[in-house]
This record gives C-alpha cells, structure tokens and sequence, in this order.
C-alpha cells in the first residue's frame, strides 16, 4: 500500500480506451471522486477524448505505463486485451483496475492474481452492478432474512435489439458475446447472494439473423435444492421482471433496470441529487402463520461512485478492496462452465469444471 506521504495529493489515473465503456461509465466516474484525478486517456481519437476531458491524450498504452506519476491504470478496453495490459501495469508498478469481465480465461485471471500479489499492487475488477439499486435493495432483504431460505432465484437482462451491431462486443472474436458481457453481472451478483454453485446447466445461442456472437443465454445454477436462473435476450420486446426471487417464507419481484447507465448516457453528473433514484418500488410478499403480506419496498439509490471511492481508499488506506481479483476469476470460472456445458448440452458439477475453455 501507498505511505501516508502519497494520500496527501490525489492519485492520477490514466484511462485505457474511451469506448462505450471508458467515455460513458469510467471517465465521469473518475472525474468525480475527489481523490482521483484523471490526467491522461489511452485513444486512437484524440479529437472524441478532448470534446469531453481536459486530460493529456496518449496513442499506445506503453505510453502511460512509462509515466512514473501514474498510480492507477484503469483498462476499458476490449476484453481479449484486459490480461496484456493489466500484466503490463502491474508489471509497471501501477494499481489497476480491469473492466468486466476480469479475462477471457481462468488461466489469465489467476495469472494476473499471483502477478499482483507479487508486485503487492492493487488488481480489482470493475463490477459496477454491485452498486444497481435493485441489487442493493435484494442484498438488504437478503440479509434481513425476510424470503426465508431462498428456493428459486432469478435474474434477467432483457433487451430488444434486432440487429446486430457493428463493434467488437457483437463479433465473433474471444470475450464477445451477451455471456461475457451481461452473464459476467448476472454471474457476480448470484455470486455474491448466493456463493458458488454445486452445478451448471447453460444454454447459448445466436438467435438474430446474422449474428456473430452469444446473444442469448438461460443458465442455471444448481444449489442443492435451490436454483439461480439467469437470462439474457436481444429479441424481448415486453417488460420482464429483473429480478423474481422466492424462499421459504416469501419472495421479492422487481420490475425496471437501475437508472444510472441511462443518467450517464444523458451526460448528468454522477452523485447529483437523485442520482441513482429508482421511481419504481419491488413487491415484498411474506407468509407468517397463515397470513401472507403484500408490501412495496422503496429502493435503495444506486451509487456507482461508490466503486471508485473504494478503490482510492484501498490504494491511499489500506481499505478492502470492492471487487478483490478473486472474485473476478470465481465469475471467468462459472462463464467458462457455461460454455462447456452450452456445447455438451448437459448439467456440469462446477467443481469438476475444467479451468480451460475456448471463449465466445
């Protein structure tokens, strides 16, 4: 960890890519979190970056790398790319965060682990649906025990996008595809309220004409008795539930997606007021000796900022890490036991799953 001597000025940040990912989620972040201060952007369009940041622009990433007053390297880049450039950070000295997914493969991300550890650097994965304010108001009901032992669980991302796109999330290229992209959220959150599972049963598929990529997926994680089901389609026109959780003693169903990606799209100021505000309420329904109660929960408000906040603390303090490494690779694992599973077309015990797989 930094010495107290360092904590006195804020930690510059250099971004790698500015993308989807790194102009919509990463930079407006990182430019506000005091603390941080974004200084340089790793783009081939220098013209794109300095429309929005005041920041030095680099062409390649050995550039920032280089810079010895660089304390963390943030990669928003395509995934096939994530385990080069955050070998070579950390290799470098730097602290360094890696968008979703960690890697393409468990082999890289357990690599990037003993590399990190080894550096005694800083690796966290960027996970920011931990702090959706659905996910946040289900791990508080969670925890308050009020579903009992909870039977079935399910998660969807639904979208309607008939077409396919022209960029590298879409090809066919290793990374790509809604599995790695939306299961890497849907897999860490059923991590998280629930731990790792005894099996897996994974449905992939290309269902829109022309189609290069994964843009389906229905898996399944088999707890004992208990099941996780996670969904993700690019032809739902109508509304599905984001979550529909049932236990022993009640269950909790939530209609809407967190408001914050939108808010960034829209360019609003991340930590406004109302930032994170979901307008829509979840239904708690409880059964206690015979009587059932139907009840709406308010939502907890969402706080991407939050991550970032963490991850200064971590670097400056010593404080835990939001998103360990660890946790990162326990998701590769589970999305690489999906594919094996989508090609055998078969349940899988996840314990017996093998660490390599060929990505999609």
């Amino acid at each position: 960890m930094e010495d107290r001597s360092k904590t006195e000025r804020p930690l510059k940040v250099a971004l790698m890519g500015y993308g989807f990912a790194g102009k919509t989620f990463h930079a407006p972040l990182l430019t506000h979190v005091p603390g941080l201060l974004l200084t340089h952007i790793v783009s081939s369009d220098s013209a794109k970056v300095r429309q929005d940041h005041d920041v030095t622009v680099l062409a390649k990433p050995e550039d920032a790398f280089a810079l010895p007053e660089i304390d963390l390297i943030v990669i928003a880049t395509p995934n096939s790319t994530h385990f080069d450039l955050a070998s070579r950070g950390i290799s470098a000295g730097k602290h360094v965060v890696v968008d979703k997914p960690f890697t393409v493969t468990s082999d890289e991300a357990a690599e990037l682990i003993s590399l990190a550890k080894k550096h005694q650097r800083v690796l966290s994965v960027f996970q920011s649906r931990r702090w959706d304010a659905d996910f946040l108001t289900l791990r508080q009901i969670f925890r308050e025990g009020s579903l009992g032992e909870v039977i079935q669980f399910e998660s969807r991302y639904d979208r309607y996008r008939p077409e396919p796109r022209q960029r590298w999330r879409e090809q066919a290229v290793p990374g790509a595809g809604v599995w790695f992209d939306l299961g890497s959220h849907l897999v860490d959150q059923a991590l998280q309220l629930l731990g790792p599972p005894d099996a897996i049963y994974a449905d992939l598929e290309l269902q829109r004409s022309g189609a290069q990529a994964v843009d389906y997926f229905h898996a399944v994680l088999r707890y004992g008795r208990s099941r996780a089901v996670l969904t993700a389609g690019c032809l739902v026109v109508s509304e599905t539930p984001r979550f529909a959780v049932h236990g022993t003693a009640g269950g909790f169903t939530k209609f809407g997606m967190d408001t914050q990606e939108e808010s960034l799209k829209r360019g609003e100021v991340p930590g406004s007021p109302g930032w994170g505000h979901d307008p829509r309420s979840g239904t708690l329904v409880t059964a206690k000796d015979g009587r059932v109660e139907t009840r709406q929960v308010p939502i907890i408000p969402g706080n991407y900022l939050a991550y970032y906040e963490a991850i200064r603390d971590a670097i400056t303090l010593g404080a835990p890490n939001p998103v360990p490494p660890e946790e990162g690779l326990a998701v590769i694992k589970v999305l690489e036991a999906g594919i094996q599973s989508a090609s055998a077309r078969a349940e899988l015990p996840y314990h017996q799953a093998s660490n390599r797989s060929s990505a999609i």
